[in-house]
């Protein structure tokens, strides 16, 4: 891990920008620590970072707060990481669907989001082991965001991830549906339930396929970026009960 920039931001929360090879990433501490202290692994939307960043520092000065360090890296294909050609494709067929009104295929959903946890799954599993070496992170480790079907297959493969906050909103193939069966650990949904674009019941059909013994789905009115306060609240509460 190679640290590009540092930074203290104005809350006593260090800042720092790396580069894990070719993957960039953003680290965040809490600069008053005095021990080691648990991790979340932030799941970004596939929009690149610069362009989440605002809503990323805040839930990870939320999260420094609450005594927990945040990483976050970059999705591939996204940012200033090299196109998927593939990829691409699969999102210009889903607007092309969208905009005539017709349904999403397995096929379409299929191209766009398998490639991408198949490649984004192992960096996240790098990443981790980097900071996982810094002496300022002890573990135990929780995952929140999106892509749903990225935290879903991490919950499955990573035994280091003991709780996961995961964003419904994008689209699930039938194969990550199936990996839901697999996944134990302690789960907390969020579901935007006007969510434009988003298939409400794919996501009603994730929930009841996680084989998890504790999992709570938290449910608000509202699209895709009207998660309100009290539920980010209960999600952050949700990683202090599990991390701590």
């Amino acid at each position: 891990m190679h640290v590009t920039s540092e930074r203290l931001l104005d809350d006593g929360v260090v800042e720092r920008e790396f580069t894990l090879g070719e993957l960039p990433g953003i680290l965040w501490t809490p600069a008053s620590a005095s021990a080691p202290v648990p991790l979340i692994l932030l799941g970004p939307p596939p929009l690149g970072l610069r362009e989440v960043y605002p809503r990323l520092a805040a839930r990870a000065r939320r999260s420094a707060a609450d005594g927990f360090a945040t990483a976050t890296i970059e999705l591939p294909g996204r940012g200033d990481r090299p196109r998927l050609p593939a990829t691409e494709q699969a999102l210009a067929d889903l607007r092309g669907a969208m905009a005539a009104g017709e349904p999403v295929g397995d096929e379409i959903i299929d191209a766009l989001i398998l490639p991408l946890v198949d490649k984004a799954v192992p960096e996240w599993q790098a990443a981790l082991d980097a900071l996982l070496a810094l002496p300022e992170i002890g573990g135990p480790v929780g995952y929140s965001g999106g892509v749903i079907s990225i935290g879903t297959r991490l919950a499955v493969v990573e035994p280091r991830v003991s709780a996961a906050v995961l964003f419904a909103g994008s689209f699930i193939p039938r194969a990550v549906l199936e990996e839901a069966r697999r996944v134990t650990i302690p789960l907390h949904v969020l579901l935007q339930w006007d969510d434009e674009g988003n298939d409400r019941q794919a996501a009603l059909d994730l929930f009841d396929a996680f084989g998890s013994p504790e999992k709570t789905l938290h449910a608000n009115m509202g699209g895709h970026t009207g998660v309100p306060q009290f539920a980010g609240d209960a999600a952050a509460q949700f990683l202090t009960r599990h991390l701590t």
